[in-house]
């Protein structure tokens, strides 16, 4: 058996670097509290499964050598960065429609997407697999991490942490943002804070889309 001790200092470093990223706003973290709050810890929960699945898509292509087909195949990263924006615009459209709704209007709408956990998970897959920024927040923390020549049980170790972390994090924001203070909370500012998603999200969009990555 592989002792991990001697790679443990750079670990330790990739680890806090990927809670750092996880913990921090961003389309992915403002996504599971909006739905969480708005649709409850089921759907809080499925749409965090499906970001996670995309960091750990994302974390093993990378580790498998993503960064040497980038750097053949470059072209290919800006297809993803629009689509990747589209699909923040996307969201923002959303947000912007659910701040319409009057309240009868939003209750409705609420009770079909509590039952589709399946397009919750694959929407948090999307937000995840079209997002640039990702794949290259992900060759950072591998060239933190594993040490070039590392075995694969770094790379099984490194990668495994950064999961824990990931579904500790996200499904906590589903967890604790689904409570019913925080419900009845959003209900009484629902518009507002739909109005603010909708912002961050076109904001986020026209960002990656204006970004050198």
């Amino acid at each position: 058996m592989l002792d991990l001790t001697p790679y443990l200092p750079q670990l330790l470093v990739a680890w806090t670097a990927y809670t750092i990223a996880v913990v921090s706003p961003g389309p992915a973290v403002l996504a599971i509290i909006a739905t969480s709050v708005s649709h409850g810890r089921k759907a809080g929960l499925a749409l965090a499964l499906g970001v996670l699945s995309g960091s750990y898509t994302w974390a093993m292509l990378t580790a498998s050598g993503l960064s040497a087909l980038i750097r053949t195949y470059g072209q290919a990263i800006i297809f993803l960065k629009i689509a990747g924006a589209c699909y923040l615009f996307w969201l923002a459209y959303n947000a912007f429609k659910a701040a319409m709704r009057s309240e009868a209007s939003q209750a409705a709408a609420r009770a079909p997407l509590r039952m589709s956990l399946k397009k919750l998970y694959l929407k948090g897959l999307g937000i995840h697999l079209t997002n640039p920024k990702a794949i290259f927040a992900w060759i950072m923390l591998v060239s933190l991490g594993m040490p070039e020549g590392a075995p694969v049980a770094v790379t099984a170790a490194f990668i495994g942490g950064c999961m824990l972390i990931g579904l500790v994090a996200f499904c906590g924001f589903a967890i604790v943002f689904s409570l019913s203070p925080v419900h009845r909370a959003y209900l009484k500012s629902r518009r507002v804070i739909e109005s603010l998603m909708a912002g961050f999200f076109a904001f986020a969009g026209l960002k990656l889309l204006t970004a050198r990555l």
